[in-house]
């Protein structure tokens, strides 16, 4: 069997990443995604049930990897995730620019931020000057320093996971990492 060693997570998780669980879970898994790739769209939903699984024993990250060369609108609703990020609702945005996948218009994206409260002067300010194009850039050039070339990528504590990504498939290898970690 042909085994290929991939490059650790560049950088580690660290104190400005978006986490959802508690940091001293034994599992860290962290996505590399795009909201405009339908593969990332069908992930979500299963990040969702490996977080339901594990409880409290996973800690999640997402990285913006947006593939703007196929989808257009990727970058832009990275950026505008992270300026719903600076007013607290990352989390939310997030969720809703999967759910609205086939929506990432900047009328759209607008209207997200209105729907969940934002102070929409401020978050269109931002996207309009740009101020997260760095940090999305910043989270796709980790990306390629990690090894990542397509979406959803997956890591398990700083590992790349090179397989299936179905349910059962994270589920397990989140257990597996549990385990390496639990010994």
């Amino acid at each position: 069997m042909i085994t290929v060693d991939y490059p650790a997570l560049t950088p580690p998780v660290g104190t400005d990443d978006h986490v959802q669980g508690p940091s001293a879970a034994p599992v860290t898994l962290v996505e590399y995604g795009d909201y405009e790739c339908p593969f990332c769209k069908q992930a979500h939903g299963i990040v969702k049930a490996v977080q339901r699984h594990m409880g409290g024993n996973l800690r999640f990250v997402f990285r913006h990897f947006p593939l703007t060369q196929i989808h257009p609108h990727a970058g832009r609703a990275a950026e505008a995730a992270e300026a719903a990020g600076a007013q607290g609702a990352f989390w939310e945005f997030h969720d809703m620019l999967f759910e609205h996948q086939d929506a990432l218009e900047d009328h759209a994206l607008v209207s997200y931020a209105s729907a969940l409260g934002l102070n929409v002067e401020q978050f269109v300010r931002e996207l309009g000057d740009g101020t997260y194009a760095p940090r999305v850039r910043d989270h796709f050039m980790s990306g390629v320093r990690s090894g990542v070339n397509g979406t959803p990528c997956f890591f398990f504590n700083g590992r790349r996971h090179d397989t299936s990504w179905d349910v059962a498939s994270l589920i397990a290898a989140a257990e597996r990492a549990r385990e390496v970690v639990m010994r």
